[in-house]
C-alpha cells in the first residue's frame, strides 16, 4: 500500500512513525513534511492548503490512500478534493469538518444528537458577549468560533481579558466553565461504524502548575490510571456514536477521525470541544501504544468498510510525551535557532524514547528551528513513572537556546493523583 500524508507537524511525524513499522506499506511520503518526517518517509513539497495540488500529487504517486493530518486542510475541503480524482482519503469532507471548524456548529450538533456539553452563547456584538460574561461569571470561557491553532480559546478570572478576546473575534462561543480534569478521547470512524482509541492528557498552559497562556499542548500522557475503566464505553453511547450518527442524518457523513475533548465534571462527563483530526500532543501518546497496524485500519475508514475491522490491540506500556517550545512561544516564537542533541537521543533507549518533530527545518547539515512548538520527546515504560524518567532523560541531552519545557508532564498521575 502506498500512502501519502499531509502535513508537517509532530502529528504527522507520529502518524509516519507508525505507517513506517506497517508491513501492509510499501511507500510512504509525506507532504510537505519536515526535518525528521524525512527519516522515515520520502518528503514532497505541497501547498497542504491547495485540494488541486494535493489531487495531483496522489495521483502522480499512485497513493492507495492519503490521510490529512492538520485541521486546516480538512475545513478547506482538501480531503474532498483528492476523493473527487478517486483516491481513498481518512480525513472528514470540508461540511463535516465544520466540527471543528466552527464552534457554534458542534455545539448546534450536540443538541441535535443530545449529546452533553457546557451552556453556551454565541455572540457577534459587544452587547452579546457583556450579557453572556455577565450570565456565566467567572471563570469566564470564550472561544474563537473559527480555527485557531489551539490557541483561540480564553478561560480566565479577568473579566477584561475576556472581553477583549471576544471582542476580537469575528463571532465566538462563550459557555460555564467546566470544573474537574481533562481527558481526550479519539474515535476512527467511517461515518457509521465507530471505532475508539484510548484516552490521554494534555496539559495545555504553557508553565508548570497549569500556569500561564493557552497553547497548542506542551505534553500528554496515556494510559490514565485515575479514570473511570467504563469511561470509553461511556463516551462511546453518550457522545462518539450520537455525533457521527447525527451527522450521517444531515447528510454529511463524518468519516476520519473524531477527537473528543472531555471535561470530567461533579455532574459528569461533558464535551469541551469536538476536532476533526488527530489531536497534537496526545496522538504522539496514543499511537506509541497501539499494537494494531495503522494503515488497514485507516483504508477501511476512508472506504467505508471500518466494521471488518476488529478490536484494537493495545501495548500494556505508559507513553509520555514532553513539548519543547521555542523562546518566546505562544506569544511570537523565535525561529532559526539550531538543534543539538538529536543523535544522543537515539542512541538512549530507542525504540524507548524518540525525538517526533513538529516545528523544524533543515539548513545544510543542521537541523533548526522552524515554529513555536519544535520537538515531542515521547517515551514509552511500564508505567508512567518510568516513562516520565526516560521522557525526560532524553528531553536533558536536546539543546535549543532559549527553549521552554514543561517539567511535571504526567507527574500528579505518576504519584498515584
Amino acid at each position: 500500500m502506498k500512502v501519502l500524508v499531509i502535513g508537517g507537524g509532530a502529528r504527522e511525524h507520529a502518524l509516519c512513525r507508525s505507517l513506517s513499522l506497517d508491513p501492509d506499506v510499501s511507500a510512504l511520503y509525506c507532504a510537505p513534511g519536515n526535518a525528521g518526517i524525512a527519516e522515515v518517509a520520502e518528503l514532497r513539497p505541497v501547498d497542504a492548503l491547495d485540494g488541486a495540488a494535493v489531487a495531483a500529487l496522489a495521483t502522480e504517486l499512485g497513493a492507495d490512500l492519503v490521510v490529512v493530518g492538520p485541521e486546516a486542510p480538512l475545513v478547506a475541503g482538501v480531503g474532498d478534493a483528492v476523493r473527487a480524482v478517486g483516491i481513498p482519503v481518512f480525513g472528514p469532507s470540508a461540511e463535516a469538518a465544520q466540527l471543528e471548524g466552527s464552534k457554534a456548529f458542534a455545539k448546534d450538533v450536540m443538541a441535535a444528537a443530545g449529546v452533553p456539553t457546557a451552556r453556551s452563547y454565541v455572540c457577534t456584538t459587544a452587547e452579546e458577549v457583556d450579557e453572556a460574561l455577565d450570565a456565566f461569571g467567572a471563570p469566564y470561557v470564550v472561544k474563537d468560533d473559527g480555527l485557531a491553532a489551539g490557541k483561540g480559546v480564553v478561560v480566565t478570572e479577568d473579566r477584561a481579558a475576556a472581553r477583549a478576546h471576544a471582542l476580537a473575534c469575528d463571532r465566538v462561543v462563550i459557555e460555564e466553565y467546566l470544573d474537574g480534569p481533562e481527558v481526550s478521547l479519539f474515535a476512527i470512524t467511517d461515518g457509521v461504524t465507530v471505532l475508539p482509541l484510548q484516552p490521554a492528557q494534555d496539559f495545555k498552559r504553557a508553565l508548570d502548575g497549569d500556569e500561564g497562556p493557552n497553547t497548542g499542548g506542551m505534553g500528554a500522557y496515556s494510559p490514565l490510571p485515575w479514570a473511570d475503566p467504563k469511561l470509553v464505553d461511556e463516551v462511546m453511547a453518550l457522545v462518539l456514536q450520537p455525533t457521527v450518527d447525527e451527522l450521517r442524518r444531515r447528510g454529511t457523513p463524518f468519516s476520519g477521525l473524531l477527537y473528543a475533548g472531555l471535561a470530567i465534571t461533579s455532574r459528569g462527563t461533558r464535551v469541551i470541544e469536538f476536532n476533526a483530526r488527530f489531536g497534537d500532543p496526545e496522538t504522539q501518546v496514543v499511537l506509541a501504544r497501539l499494537r494494531t497496524p495503522l494503515a488497514s485500519v485507516l483504508l477501511n475508514a476512508a472506504r467505508g468498510t471500518l466494521d471488518a475491522e476488529p478490536p484494537l490491540s493495545w501495548r500494556d506500556d505508559a507513553a509520555v510525551t514532553v513539548v519543547i517550545a521555542s523562546h518566546n512561544y505562544p506569544e511570537t516564537p523565535r525561529t532559526g535557532d539550531p538543534i543539538e542533541g538529536l543523535a544522543e537521543v537515539a542512541a538512549l533507549d530507542a525504540p524507548d524514547a524518540y525525538v517526533l518533530h513538529a516545528g523544524t527545518r533543515r539548513e545544510g547539515d543542521a537541523v533548526v528551528s522552524a515554529g513555536g512548538r519544535v520537538l515531542s520527546v515521547t517515551a514509552t515504560g511500564s508505567d508512567l513513572a518510568q516513562a516520565r524518567e526516560k521522557a525526560y532523560k532524553a528531553v536533558s541531552r536536546i539543546r535549543l537556546d532559549g527553549s521552554q519545557h514543561r517539567t511535571d508532564i504526567a507527574a500528579k498521575a505518576a504519584e498515584g493523583r
